[in-house]
C-alpha cells in the first residue's frame, strides 16, 4: 500500500504555508522519498469473514510527515475476481495530505506474459528524468506510449506513469488478453487518475518469461509539490477508495 503518496518525492522534501517538510530519504540511489509510509509497516487483522479480510495499519507524526492517519484495506472475492477497498481517516487537528498507489502484478496461467496484449486506458503520458521524477505531461497521441488500442507485452519495456485515464460510468479499466481470448483487468475508481505500468524480466517469474504490474496511482510522482492528484483531509473526515482485478473468458470449471 502506497500511502499516504505513491512513487517520488524530490529529495524527501516538500512545502506548504511556506513550512519545508524533510522526509526521510527510502530510494538512496535517487535521492527520493518513495511510496509514502507503510511499506515496512505490520498490518493487523480488523475483519474477516468467508469471502473478505480487512487490515488495518497506522501512520503516525513523523519526520517530514507530522499528521496522525487511521488506514485500512478490505480484499473481497468476488464472482469476477477481487475488490480493494481502502479507508484513510485523519485522526489528527490538523487537514492532512494523502494520496494512494498500489502495486499489482497481473498475468494469466498457462500463457507466457510475453504473449498478453496491453491495452491502457490513458491520454498522457508523464515524462521523466534520470531520477524517474516528472518534468512534463505530453498527449500519447502518435507516440508509442498509445497503448489505447493495444500492444504485445513483449514488445514493451516500460516503467512509466500515465496520466488522463479514460474514465466510463464510473471506472477507468486496464487490461491484459491472451491470444485464446481470455482476460484479466485492473479497475479503479474514479478518484485513480494516474496509472503506472512496469515491466521486468528480472522480477521472479518462469523461464526469463515477463512479468507486468498495472498499479492505479490517485496522484502522480511529486504530487505534495505538484497538488496533483492530492486529497487534503480534514480532522475526523474519512476518505475511501476503491480498484480491484477482474476477469473474464476464463472456465467455471
Amino acid at each position: 500500500m502506497l500511502v499516504p503518496w505513491p512513487n517520488r518525492v524530490r529529495d524527501g522534501r516538500w512545502t506548504h504555508d511556506e513550512v519545508v517538510h524533510q522526509l526521510a530519504i527510502t530510494e538512496p540511489a535517487r535521492n527520493n522519498a518513495i511510496h509514502g509510509l507503510l511499506r515496512y509497516t505490520a498490518y493487523h487483522e480488523l475483519d474477516r469473514d468467508r469471502d473478505s479480510v480487512t487490515l488495518g495499519a497506522d501512520i503516525y507524526p513523523q519526520l517530514g510527515y507530522p499528521f496522525l492517519l487511521r488506514t485500512a484495506v478490505r480484499y473481497e472475492l468476488v464472482s469476477d475476481g477481487l475488490d480493494v477497498t481502502h479507508f484513510i481517516e485523519n485522526l489528527g487537528s490538523e487537514p492532512a495530505p494523502v494520496a494512494v498507489g498500489t502495486h499489482p502484478f497481473l498475468k494469466i496461467g498457462g500463457v507466457r506474459t510475453e504473449e498478453l496484449e496491453l491495452r491502457l486506458a490513458a491520454a498522457s503520458h508523464i515524462e521523466v528524468d534520470e531520477r524517474l521524477l516528472p518534468t512534463g505531461e505530453v498527449p500519447v497521441e502518435g507516440t508509442p506510449f498509445d497503448l489505447r488500442g493495444g500492444a504485445r507485452v513483449g514488445d514493451l519495456s516500460l516503467d512509466d506513469a500515465f496520466g488522463e485515464v479514460e474514465v466510463e460510468e464510473g471506472e477507468s479499466v486496464h487490461s491484459l488478453t491472451a491470444p485464446d481470448g481470455r482476460s484479466v483487468a485492473m479497475w479503479a475508481d474514479d478518484e485513480f487518475g494516474y496509472v503506472q505500468v512496469y515491466t521486468t524480466r528480472t522480477y521472479p517469474g518462469e523461464d526469463g518469461d515477463a512479468a507486468i504490474a498495472i498499479e492505479p496511482m490517485t496522484a502522480p510522482a511529486e504530487a505534495f509539490n505538484s497538488g496533483k492528484g492530492v486529497r487534503w483531509l480534514h480532522p475526523g473526515e474519512q476518505w475511501e477508495v476503491r480498484w480491484g482485478i477482474r476477469f473474464a473468458g476464463f472456465s467455471a470449471e
